[in-house]
């Protein structure tokens, strides 16, 4: 058996229980942030930094759970870009709600790309497709903030709204997850040839 094989039920147990918190947060944040949409006030600012190190803290904890089942590079970058975008928020405030849209836009996109493909490396693990259809709803939904960035009446409402489908999304992979944490890995996700030999198993006749 592969080491990777062997690291999955523990990986797959620290992903369960950060996905779990990611979605407790992200329908937290958005309940809060939906009362301060229209305005760019303190608890505005304050939640709008926050999500992006929440996102570094959560991209942390990830890449070390990573390490014995493949590598991770690519949550390295998503833990710099949600970095950056932490800066880029607290300066866009600055400049009002255009600005922000414009930076959490960004964000999106490039942090649903990332998302996107670390479900796909992780696919033989169980429970990715929810994160796959997530990343790919990002790119889509920072497209529209930076579009939206453009409108007369721009407000924070959509961005609020963002962080609710992808708190569920997390909730469902936290669930699939269940069989991979306790060692029992999805029955397409084993060899082709056991899968075979399984089969054969089944169809010959019983004896006596």
């Amino acid at each position: 058996m592969s080491a990777i094989a062997v690291g999955i039920p523990g990986t797959a147990s620290t992903l369960r229980r950060l996905y779990f918190v990611r979605f407790a947060f992200a329908i937290v944040w958005a309940l809060a942030m939906f009362t301060t949409a229209s305005t760019l006030g303190p608890l505005a600012v304050t939640l709008l930094v926050l999500y992006p190190l929440f996102d570094v803290a959560a991209a942390v904890t990830d890449a070390r759970a990573s390490r014995s089942t493949g590598s991770p590079a690519l949550l390295y970058v998503n833990i710099a870009v949600s970095l950056i975008t932490t800066v880029g928020v607290a300066i866009a405030c600055a400049s009002g709600i255009p600005a922000v849209l414009r930076v959490w836009g960004a964000w999106a996109v490039v942090a649903g790309l990332v998302q996107l493909i670390v479900g796909v490396t992780r696919r033989t693990m169980g429970g990715q497709w929810p994160m796959i259809i997530s990343g790919g709803i990002s790119v889509l939904a920072g497209v529209s903030f930076i579009v939206g960035a453009a409108a007369p009446d721009a407000t924070l409402t959509n961005a609020a709204g963002y962080a609710i489908p992808g708190g569920i999304f997390f909730l469902i992979s936290a669930v699939r997850l269940g069989r991979a944490a306790k060692g029992n890995r999805p029955a397409t996700d084993r060899p082709q040839y056991v899968r075979d030999q399984d089969t054969k198993a089944a169809e010959r006749p019983g004896v006596g």
